[in-house]
């Protein structure tokens, strides 16, 4: 099935947007074997040009027949236009690897992080299409993966504390712009966000639900499950936004069915797909959000025992939303479905 000097058309629809940039970067970083590379994006963005490779290629129009010919179709153009315009790519006959929420719990289209369950990428024939997950949910699976497999997992506890880049190139401006207001001394305005965001943290992300849960806390609750295939574990989640550009950090407590030592799981983490350990707190030594910026890893530290329940521990996981969150994930996926299926 595999042919190691095959090169294959990509699309890329959501082009010019913060996540669609990143695809374009990790395609390159990683020397995807790409033969065309479309670019789409809206009526707006026709016509720029962004840079590949050594060369330049311009943006065309995101429609139903834009897909002729195309193997794997990148979708970071949002949800809507990932409903409006996947079926038509994967009835182009491209698979379609989509960054939105869109897809992620329809029981016939796998969620997928390519270090925790790649084997379910073969059920992408269903519907001709793989979705990506959250980014908060992406760096806890890495994370916690090896350990599941080891220990088993009950109960998962974790609050995260994301970066404005989430929100978008809006949410980031309106953060600088705050801190240069604070510095002059003038009013701070916000838009993006329903309270000043510099120097603060803001317990809301997405809109809140019947339960009192945000739709992104509710997210990683669900996805979670699916993606260990395991309705069995307890997960609760708090999310933060926080006054950082790039990088989601997240407190991560959990609960094993079986007793694994904080030593056990550092040498687990230590030889894990995806994984840097960053971990010598006396050293000062731990992961932190400006240190993950452009990297592909999933930073984890701060693992220790929980002293409070027989069988927890406690970790520190820190990874560039933009990347593992979004753009890598989407090509790593892109690279296994290449190299197995087509």
């Amino acid at each position: 099935m595999s042919n190691e000097n095959r090169k294959y058309n990509v699309a890329i629809a959501g082009s010019t947007g913060a996540v669609g940039g990143a695809m374009l970067s990790v395609l390159e970083r990683r020397n995807f074997p790409v033969n065309e590379l479309r670019l789409l994006a809206s009526e707006r963005s026709v016509g720029k040009k962004l840079k590949f490779n050594d060369g330049e290629i311009e943006v065309g129009l995101l429609s139903k027949d834009a897909f002729e010919g195309i193997d794997v179709a990148l979708f970071s153009a949002g949800a809507q236009r990932s409903l409006d315009f996947g079926p038509a790519a994967a009835a182009a006959g491209a698979v379609v690897i989509d960054n939105s929420s869109a897809y992620r719990m329809d029981d016939d289209i796998p969620l997928v992080v390519p270090e925790v369950n790649p084997y379910a990428i073969a059920r992408y024939t269903n519907r001709g299409i793989i979705a990506n997950p959250n980014c908060s949910t992406i760096q806890m699976m890495v994370a916690l993966k090896p350990i599941y497999d080891r220990a088993g997992i009950k109960r998962i506890v974790v609050s995260t504390y994301q970066a404005v880049s989430g929100t978008g190139a809006k949410a980031i401006a309106e953060l600088e712009a705050q801190v240069k207001a604070y510095a002059a001394g003038i009013p701070l305005q916000n838009e993006v966000y329903p309270h000043q965001i510099a120097f603060n943290c803001l317990p809301h992300i997405d809109s809140f639900l019947d339960n009192g849960y945000t739709k992104e806390e509710m997210k990683m609750v669900n996805e979670t499950r699916k993606i260990f295939e395991d309705s069995s574990i307890g997960v609760t989640a708090t999310a933060v936004r926080v006054p950082v550009v790039y990088g989601h950090s997240e407190s991560v407590n959990i609960e094993t069915e079986h007793k694994i030592s904080a030593a056990e799981v550092k040498e687990l983490l230590s030889k894990a797909p995806g994984v840097k350990v960053v971990d010598e707190p006396s050293l000062s030594i731990y992961p932190l959000a400006l240190d993950c910026a452009g990297k592909f890893e999933t930073l984890v530290g701060r693992i220790r025992e929980d002293e409070s329940i027989a069988n927890g521990i406690n970790l520190w996981v820190v990874a560039d939303n933009i990347l593992k969150g979004a753009a890598l994930n989407a090509v790593q996926i892109a690279e296994i479905v290449t190299r197995d299926y087509l």
